[in-house]
């Protein structure tokens, strides 16, 4: 008699995504070195905190005249030519050597000044994501916090703010001056 099968360890893949492949790698390869030809200018830039709808909005702004590069850094210096020996231009070697951490590529026809000029002066207002600084200065009185329940004050206490269970309902512990200080999402969230 044979015991019946065990389901408790089988191994269940629940992503459906498809690797991209060498095909995917070769096409932006070529797209890049079409832009060099293209373009007469090269620029790496970093993203730093990046939001999609940004980036979408960026480049619809610069689309006339520059053309947007986010893949594999690795791909990226592998066209642009990552030694001396390789290179598709005279000195993008040493510009691959700059493509590290969260970067792209921008390809454009403006002048170096102009480029530099528009993302100095561009900036998005957007909402704080967690582990951001307070760009403003708040002042949290001390005293009773009337739209939290007795319930939550463990909560709060735990994302860092000094608060004490008093007369059956959450208090301010001190006087609190936030600036500058990182806040996690949830208690800037809970503030507001």
């Amino acid at each position: 008699l044979a015991m019946p099968k065990s389901r408790r360890n089988k191994l269940v893949t629940l992503a459906r995504a498809t690797k991209k492949g060498r095909a995917t790698k070769e096409k932006l390869v070529e797209s890049i070195r079409a832009c060099l030809d293209a373009y007469e200018r090269v620029f790496v830039f970093r993203v730093h905190n990046q939001r999609n709808t940004a980036l979408k909005d960026l480049r619809v702004d610069l689309k006339p005249m520059s053309r947007f590069f986010f893949g594999k850094n690795k791909v990226m210096a592998v066209a642009l030519g990552r030694s001396v020996e390789d290179e598709a231009r005279p000195n993008l070697a040493q510009l691959s050597n700059h493509l590290v951490g969260d970067c792209g590529l921008l390809f454009t026809n403006s002048s170096e000044e102009d480029t530099l000029t528009y993302f100095r002066d561009y900036e998005v207002k957007d909402y704080a994501r967690s582990g951001a600084e307070a760009t403003e200065r708040v002042m949290v009185p001390k005293g009773p916090i009337p739209q939290f329940a007795h319930s939550m004050e463990p909560y709060v206490r735990k994302l860092g703010l000094p608060t004490v269970l008093r007369e059956g309902g959450v208090w301010f512990a001190v006087l609190l001056c936030i600036v500058n200080i990182p806040f996690v999402i949830g208690s800037v969230m809970m503030l507001d």
